[in-house]
């Protein structure tokens, strides 16, 4: 209870105060301290996700700029020769707004990320986006084969059926590419699992589908039971080093992190960061108030 009392009020705080927190978990404001955590994760042999914090916008001009600024990060990125690609939030190129105008904004973010032989990944949101989301994959990866991934939220019960589906776009030459999480928003029990080891159980289930499908494996978890796990797997099904990857959150858990890398694995760091982080932290306190420990401790520890 007192870590959701904390969790509810620091979104009123001063941004100096969130700021203590978050500063572990975010790259910072600008493109080019992005640019920076990165190098410094390449050094470590670690790729990188890149993500441009903001999301659930209200007009197409806000859409419009996202755009502009994804082309701009991925122009510089790639100039740099940074080891890593890109994330993206439909919600940020106007989904809920217009859907259409949507594709065509991230239809040419992902042109131009083909141009430089790299790749994007499209964030999955809450349960109001997945089907519009779904339906944004199936018409960009035709296309786009080798340049387009999407995320999978094992905690949905729709989950498994939705790798399923998508098997009708699958191909040997150019693997369905997923990022796989357990998920983060806030569902109802009717279309989410809610019980701590019963989205462990599924995580694995969706796992093990996409290793015996041949599908291209995004492991992203902090919890060292499903890297255990995820491991295992691997051995079982004899997966090619080139067919999966482990992934983790800047700043979190970097032990775990490094006895991954330790051990042979590829990992890649999803790194955020742009002007939107107040938003982006106070809704992941809200979505994990446990985190509210940590951010006591760092204002202790760290004055």
């Amino acid at each position: 209870m007192l870590n959701k009392l904390i969790a509810n009020m620091l979104p009123y705080m001063p941004k100096k105060l969130i700021w203590v927190f978050s500063k572990r978990y975010i790259a910072g404001e600008t493109i080019e301290e992005g640019m920076l955590a990165s190098k410094l994760l390449n050094q470590q042999n670690i790729e990188v996700t890149s993500d441009l914090l903001g999301e659930f916008i209200s007009s197409l001009e806000e859409a419009e700029a996202n755009k502009n600024m994804y082309l701009e990060i991925i122009d510089k990125f790639t100039s740099e020769n940074i080891k890593g690609n890109f994330s993206l939030k439909p919600t940020m190129f106007g989904l809920l707004i217009d859907k259409e105008a949507c594709y065509r904004y991230i239809h040419e973010v992902i042109t131009l990320a083909a141009e430089k032989s790299s790749f994007v990944r499209i964030d999955m949101e809450d349960s109001q986006c997945v089907d519009l989301e779904m339906e944004l994959f199936k018409r960009l990866q035709p296309e786009f084969p080798k340049n387009v991934g999407l995320v999978l939220q094992a905690y949905l019960r729709r989950t498994l059926g939705d790798i399923e589906n998508l098997q009708s776009i699958h191909t040997s030459e150019a693997p369905l590419n997923f990022r796989l999480c357990k998920g983060i928003y806030i569902e109802p029990e009717k279309i989410a699992y809610k019980k701590y080891n019963e989205v462990r159980e599924h995580f694995l289930e969706d796992l093990k589908f996409l290793f015996k499908n041949k599908m291209y494996a995004g492991i992203a978890t902090h919890d060292s039971y499903l890297v255990e796990q995820s491991m295992i797997l691997v051995e079982k099904y004899q997966v090619p080093k080139n067919m999966y990857e482990f992934q983790m959150l800047y700043g979190v858990t970097p032990e775990l992190r490094q006895s991954i890398i330790d051990k042979g694995h590829r990992m890649r760091v999803y790194v955020p960061f742009g002007k939107q982080w107040f938003n982006y932290s106070t809704r992941r306190l809200k979505e994990n108030p446990k985190i509210a420990q940590h951010i006591i401790k760092a204002l202790v520890i760290r004055g």
